[in-house]
């Protein structure tokens, strides 16, 4: 099974096979998985929230740098692809227990760099919360 038919392969249920420990903290539920393209549910958590009582910036981003990283190995690729750089908007807050749903998709897919997309919504997806665009690069994992 390759790791595009494993993330397939938990749809509906949280992700508790992936090779991240950091993922599996954050513990999101696959809504779908496709070459290049994810979405993931959260659920907001108390030890995520800032002292204003709203899903706080860092974390946020951890998760978008977190699901972007789960896109890249969507593309079943035989390198390994880190994350260069990324740049965060943020529009709107997010409370404890909310669900916010994360979405992927690949701007470009070049040679040796990839440049990627996730954008953070409401469960309904009328209000975005954040957008952010990552670039990656690949590396031999072969050392």
């Amino acid at each position: 099974m390759d790791k595009l038919q494993v993330l397939q392969s938990f749809v509906g249920k949280e992700f508790t096979a992936s090779p991240s420990p950091f993922m599996r903290w954050l513990n999101p539920i696959v809504i779908s998985a496709e070459e290049g393209h994810i979405e993931f549910q959260y659920t907001v958590r108390e030890e995520w929230l800032n002292p204003m009582g709203n899903l706080h910036g860092g974390v946020t981003a951890a998760i978008i740098d977190d699901v972007i990283g789960a896109t890249m190995f969507s593309l079943n690729e035989k390198t390994f692809i880190v994350t260069v750089n990324n740049s965060i908007d943020y529009f709107s807050a997010a409370k404890e227990n909310d669900n916010i749903v994360a979405e992927t998709k690949i701007i470009k897919r070049g040679k040796q760099f990839v440049n990627a997309q996730c954008e953070i919504w409401n469960a309904d997806k009328s209000r975005l919360i954040a957008r952010g665009t990552s670039n990656l690069f690949k590396i031999n994992n072969e050392a």
